[in-house]
């Protein structure tokens, strides 16, 4: 088949597999972040220890309090384990239809770019199976931690670490739930500057991405700083339906890279536009439309009989 017939075969491939991943990928984005409201709200409303309770058993001479000013926050998460639980499963469903997304993005970039890193769809779908099974795990092994610490009778600080951190269980998934986030991470980050290369996604869109990327492995800011993930899910969602504000990147339809236009070339365009007049742009304008200046030139010299004559 020609190159022309590959084109057009993986055009439409694609397009096949857009508009069935495009409610999965809407789905993720609203499951996502109903699952970080979920924790969100559920942990906090957790009875919290200040400063002044948590040194009251020193203050009074008390090393080794039998039980600990931080039981009741162990018997709190014992007891909300379900919606916990249930909001960890939401987001690996989320999560699930992420890779889907991704992966499928990786395929088009690959196609239009083969010297993209041969490891990135490894990685990728490694990283996001094993994040949305241990954002499960982590919810469970919490549960059953907790629950032993509640129906039992050691309140000692040492049992409260035990049960929410210094576990073996704990620790083993704090570990893979780290090796797994950061490769996961990466695999974003990796396919999104390749889709940027190739103009498949708008560049807002390509840094939002990156940033969705560090969110997951990072998951700070509660659930405000969640809708960014969520948010960019939908958007994507958006892409893959075919209804993106003024049409799909053209890189979708042409099965060819197409790199978007440098801010040098813009700016050209723009003056162009205003005066009617091609402007031409430098050859060495980057894709941040930084242009190297030109070399300065050496200044004249002058010529040693004009130097003597000076001197006398």
């Amino acid at each position: 088949m020609s190159r022309a017939g590959d084109i057009r075969e993986q055009v439409e491939h694609e397009s096949r597999r857009r508009s069935r991943l495009a409610v999965p990928a809407f789905g993720g984005g609203f499951l996502y972040l109903l699952s970080s409201i979920v924790i969100t709200e559920t942990l906090n409303g957790a009875p919290t220890v200040g400063v002044l309770e948590g040194l009251r058993p020193a203050l009074e001479g008390v090393a080794n309090p039998s039980v600990s000013p931080r039981a009741n926050e162990v018997k709190f998460v014992s007891r909300h384990a379900f919606p916990l639980i249930a909001g960890s499963v939401l987001a690996a469903v989320a999560l699930g239809a992420l890779v889907l997304v991704l992966v499928l993005l990786l395929e088009a970039t690959v196609f239009r770019r083969p010297e993209t890193v041969p490891w990135a769809r490894r990685v990728l779908i490694a990283g996001g199976i094993a994040v949305a099974l241990v954002a499960v795990v982590h919810q469970v092994v919490s549960a059953i931690e907790t629950h032993d610490f509640a129906t039992g009778h050691d309140l000692s600080s040492h049992a409260v670490d035990r049960a929410l951190t210094t576990g073996t269980a704990n620790v083993i998934v704090q570990y893979v739930s780290l090796l797994a986030g950061l490769a996961f991470a990466a695999g974003i980050v990796v396919v999104m500057m390749n889709a940027l290369r190739v103009g498949l996604v708008p560049r807002w869109m390509g840094f939002l991405g990156m940033f969705t990327g560090l969110l997951i492995f990072l998951p700070i800011g509660g659930a405000e700083l969640q809708v960014v993930p969520a948010l960019w899910m939908v958007m994507m969602g958006v892409l893959y339906a075919g209804r993106w504000p003024g049409g799909d990147p053209p890189a979708w339809s042409a099965g060819e890279p197409r790199p978007w236009p440098s801010g040098a070339q813009v700016r050209a365009e723009r003056q162009a536009a205003r005066t009617g007049k091609p402007v031409p742009v430098p050859a060495g304008a980057g894709a941040g439309g930084d242009v190297p200046p030109e070399p300065a030139q050496p200044a004249p010299r002058a010529s040693s009989r004009k130097r003597r004559k000076k001197s006398r």
